[in-house]
């Protein structure tokens, strides 16, 4: 044995990464009695924790209070709606954070997981130094997340992303959000609620185009309704300055003005540079992200990945479920274990709310073509009529096959974040629409509807 090897500290897990998916892994191969440490370098949790799905939550949390406020109004509350005051609000939110953080640590002295804050940079396969350490292991985690993406044009570098709006501390009186996925969707809601006026510029001809289309399109109308200016195929030639505000140069000719924040949510990039991940020689596909199996399993031998630095789904409970599983497959006698990709639900917590899980109509047509039925439902929830609001719930079931398997479910409106995660376990189980049309209605709510379609 060298003598650098000599120096190495072994433990039987090192995880690179403290975000959700690393923290998930490290924990569970702890309580399997393993001997983990993590490194990080920045704060506990990752994206989801710090500029993600919480904080993220939080501010939808807020817009729908500013939204509740007029809707209350309406109906007839002798009340004036007011503005949010973000410096009190911030501080709540950051100590909401601020508790999560305290828990991580909470459970990590407890389980023995030594966490090594610094920079993690491979050394060797199975080898990481930290600062003046050294760690080894003969399994490796890598889960070092992605980060906000932006167009490479002239201006490209400026204003913020996703990770600086949550370092606002006003709303912009007048903001251009570049993009069409679940972030742009999201944020431009938060800040249209609250009082900004918003542009949505999309390269294309719709909103989140990997999700069922005419949900998709409803989420657009109903963006609209609320008074967001949705302006497609608008792709961007060079963002300036001028005074105060940004001047937007669109491929067309267009020029827009007038704006004192811009905001780029083009997607995300992996985090597979700048921790000497070439020394390991586990490898890359074109986008960049960690190649992995359906096991986690790297080409490298001892070397998984989880979360946004593979070519995976990019939401925090698949990372969680993957690295779980793979913890009780290394260390919890569990050979079978791995996650089962299919019929994951998710959620863009946009205004309102859009819910998924399964195929999409027209992914379910291309697959199945005649053999598919569509089931729709478009309502007014009880609130909304009552406060003289004409936006529409879509409800949406895809079936298949003479005995109408389910295999898509799509929710647009009021409550449709909470009401699909029952629904998704029925999917997953297999269910039928007969099995959905045996199931007694609760009413009166918005949810008794996928069962009296």
């Amino acid at each position: 044995m060298s003598a650098a090897a000599a120096l190495a500290e072994p433990f039987d897990l090192v995880v690179l990464g403290a975000g959700s998916g690393g923290i998930a892994m490290a924990i569970r191969a702890a309580r399997h009695g393993a001997r983990v440490a993590v490194v990080e370098s920045g704060a506990l949790g990752g994206t989801c924790v710090n500029v993600g799905c919480v904080p993220k939550k939080a501010m939808w949390l807020a817009a729908e209070l500013a939204q509740a406020q007029h809707t209350a109004h309406e109906v007839g509350f002798d009340l004036a709606p007011g503005d949010l005051c973000w410096e009190r609000f911030i501080a709540r939110r950051t100590a909401y954070i601020d508790n999560i953080h305290a828990s991580y640590r909470q459970r990590f002295a407890q389980l023995g997981i030594e966490l090594v804050a610094g920079h993690g940079r491979f050394t060797a396969p199975h080898r990481l130094a930290v600062g003046a350490r050294e760690l080894q292991a003969p399994h490796v985690l890598i889960a070092t997340g992605a980060r906000p993406r932006r167009e490479a044009l002239p201006g490209g570098a400026l204003g913020i992303d996703s990770d600086g709006f949550f370092a606002l501390r006003a709303c912009p009186r007048r903001v251009a959000i570049v993009g069409s996925g679940y972030v742009a969707v999201e944020l431009g809601g938060v800040l249209r609620a609250l009082g900004a006026e918003v542009t949505l510029l999309a390269r294309g001809e719709r909103l989140l185009r990997q999700f069922d289309h005419e949900t998709g399109d409803a989420l657009a109308q109903a963006m609209q309704q609320r008074g967001i200016d949705l302006r497609f195929a608008h792709p961007l030639e060079s963002v300036a300055r001028a005074g105060d505000g940004y001047v937007l140069h669109c491929a067309g000719g267009e020029v827009l003005r007038g704006f004192d924040e811009l905001l780029w949510a083009t997607g995300r990039a992996p985090n597979t540079q700048g921790f000497g991940l070439e020394a390991t020689g586990v490898a890359l596909d074109a986008r960049g992200c960690i190649g992995i199996d359906a096991w986690q399993n790297t080409n490298v031998a001892g070397h998984y990945a989880v979360g946004d630095v593979t070519d995976r789904v990019e939401l925090t409970p698949v990372a969680i479920a993957a690295s779980r599983r793979l913890a009780d497959r290394l260390f919890g006698g569990q050979h079978e274990a791995r996650l089962d990709c299919s019929n994951i639900p998710s959620v863009v917590f946009s205004h309102p709310p859009l819910a998924t899980v399964g195929l999409s109509e027209q992914v379910a047509r291309e697959r199945f073509g005649d053999a598919v039925r569509v089931y729709r439902a478009r309502f007014r929830p009880m609130l909304a009529a009552l406060a003289g609001d004409n936006e529409r719930t879509l409800m949406k079931l895809v079936c298949v096959g003479d005995d109408e398997r389910i295999v898509g479910i799509h929710l647009l409106g009021t409550a449709a974040d909470e009401i699909l995660q029952g629904f998704a376990v029925a999917l997953k189980m297999g269910a039928r629409k007969a099995d959905l049309d045996a199931t007694i209605a609760i009413h009166p709510t918005s949810a008794e509807e996928l069962v009296l379609m």
